[in-house]
């Protein structure tokens, strides 16, 4: 590799850094901050432009972007590059490379660039492997100072990807494994609910009038499991990348009256009214407007559920700086202080009432999943008895 063109000192500080990196990626299991934290340490340690991550889609074979410092990240995210690309190079013969001039190199896939509208001049490639099998690829992107990357930069991305591969396949392991404990685990009540009923329409002592109760809720129970798969399911494929959003126009005033419309009905036989409040410059934004509208359609089929007859659920979209903000407000009971930061995590639910309120539990949790695949931000704002107003962003296409 050459002789090292780091001083002493220098060279001691970076592998010192390294492993302090070390330790702190074996020390989360949740993928996205992860594969966050990675690209930004890589970018710090070699003084690079940019840094992304490249994991392999078990299903498809495909290399897509999972992660990059970028700040028009969203414009890549999710994109397959060909194996025929310099990643994809990488990534087939496991082997790293150092591109001085990546205009000279026909490996070189500029549709990256055109999508974020960064000129990529050289840059890093490393395969991140396993036990002998590559996941996906570590690169930078041009150096800061506008000089080349060296072989100490080589170096270093090689330790780090080595590290964050091990990192990566425990964090896919843990969430896949921790996912389906968790399913199994919410599937049982109405499991053993449709068991019970089932065992009292067997029994003769049973009125024909109580069977065809029992019958009902055992429909009622069957429906409510086919509405949790479908959501686990859901959720699985967005954490896990084999979900792919689609990237054209949208119109937000669309979506948000085809929402308002599809959830009146149920609002209004519960005495709630809804409203739309749309600044009359709404920029388009771009995206996949089917995800789009099944977040909004979350947010607001949730506010119905907690409102209180008389109460009023109003759905804001106005233009920001780059973005737009759409806001779910409503008049309801509000969201304890205590529960508030924990609303976007998987299975955790509301009460309402004294009663726990039914679902699967993951509804906030696909929203922002769908939010951030758009490079968007989404909270809430609430106090109690004050009602509650869920907010997320997507960015604007920049002309």
């Amino acid at each position: 590799m050459g002789r090292s063109s780091l001083h002493p000192e220098e060279r001691i500080g970076r592998l010192q850094c390294i492993i302090e990196i070390s330790r702190l990626l074996n020390s989360t299991l949740s993928l996205r901050p992860l594969l966050s934290e990675i690209v930004r340490v890589v970018c710090d340690l070699t003084d690079a432009e940019t840094g992304s991550i490249l994991l392999v889609d078990r299903r498809t074979g495909e290399l897509r972007f999972e992660a990059t410092t970028h700040p028009d990240g969203h414009a890549i995210y999710q994109m397959a590059v060909p194996m025929e690309s310099i990643a994809g190079w990488v990534f087939r013969h496991n082997e790293p490379v150092i591109v001085s001039d990546a205009r000279e190199d026909p490996r070189f896939y500029a549709q990256v660039d055109r999508a974020t509208g960064v000129e990529t001049r050289s840059l890093i490639a490393v395969p991140m492997a396993v036990r002998g099998k590559v996941i996906g690829v570590l690169e930078v992107i041009n150096r800061r100072n506008g000089g080349a990357f060296t072989p100490d930069d080589l170096e270093t991305l090689r330790i780090l990807a080595d590290q964050a591969a091990i990192a990566v396949e425990n964090a896919v392991l843990f969430e896949q494994s921790d996912l389906v404990a968790e399913i199994v685990h919410e599937m049982r009540t109405p499991l053993g609910v449709i068991a019970a009923y089932a065992d009292l329409i067997a029994r003769e002592a049973t009125s024909p009038q109580d069977r065809q109760e029992f019958a009902r809720l055992i429909q009622q129970e069957a429906l409510r499991l086919s509405r949790m798969a479908g959501e686990f399911l859901d959720l699985a494929r967005l954490e896990s990348g084999r979900v792919f959003l689609a990237r054209e126009p949208v119109n937000l005033t669309e979506i948000v009256e085809s929402v308002l419309a599809a959830l009146r009905p149920q609002a209004e036989e519960r005495g709630i009214h809804l409203e739309a409040a749309i600044h009359p410059d709404l920029p388009t934004v771009t995206g996949d407007a089917g995800r789009i509208r099944q977040a909004l359609l979350n947010l607001v089929a949730n506010a119905v559920k907690y409102c209180r007859p008389g109460d009023r659920v109003t759905v804001q979209a106005d233009p920001g700086d780059g973005e737009v903000r759409v806001g779910v407000v409503d008049t309801g009971p509000g969201i304890p202080p205590d529960l508030q930061e924990r609303l976007f995590e998987k299975f955790v639910r509301l009460p309402i009432g004294e009663q726990q309120a039914e679902g699967s539990g993951l509804g906030l949790a696909i929203c922002r999943r769908i939010v951030e695949a758009h490079g968007g931000r989404i909270w809430v704002e609430s106090e109690e008895g004050q009602g509650a107003a869920f907010y997320f962003t997507l960015p604007v296409e920049q002309g």
